[in-house]
């Protein structure tokens, strides 16, 4: 790791656990490539037919916000 990598390291580790989350899934994010289309034919079926669920009523939605405080309570953190 270079030396900014190192320094850069440092500061995100004195971030608030939520500061850090959101800082590791932006640079998960900047790994995707601009040229690949983000969903294959698998996922748009996935998509199509979660979007007919929602608009169903078949399910609720939950908000991110939820989605990521249950994600790391099962983290334990």
């Amino acid at each position: 790791m270079t030396e900014d990598a190192e320094h850069v390291l440092a500061d995100a580790l004195k971030l608030p656990e939520g500061d850090r989350l959101e800082l590791v899934e932006a640079l998960i994010v900047s790994f995707q490539s601009s040229e690949a289309p983000p969903f294959d034919d698998s996922w748009r079926e996935v998509i199509r037919r979660r979007s007919a669920e929602l608009d169903s009523g078949e399910v609720e939605p939950v908000p991110w916000s939820e989605v990521k405080r249950r994600a790391r309570e099962a983290a334990g953190g």
